[in-house]
């Protein structure tokens, strides 16, 4: 298992987490000291989409990395 799949794998657990945060609308996420500038410049309703579109977009790069992966492997 090299160092590929270890990027892969925290693009999509990242990607996920966004995504979830967003649509459950997790106090604990929008709270955090690293999501407070946005919070804080576009309000919580922009916020959330933010974050959504972002885990999106980082779970379709983590399943663009594994599929070009796996190509140059085979």
């Amino acid at each position: 298992m090299g160092p590929h799949y270890f990027v892969q794998g925290l693009f999509a657990v990242t990607g996920i987490i966004a995504l979830l945060a967003s649509l459950l609308n997790w106090n604990w996420f929008f709270h955090a000291q690293n999501t407070q500038l946005i919070v804080r410049n576009v309000g919580r309703p922009l916020a959330r989409l933010f974050y959504g579109i972002l885990g999106a977009v980082l779970m379709g790069m983590a399943l663009y990395f594994y599929v070009e992966t796996t190509k140059t492997i085979s």
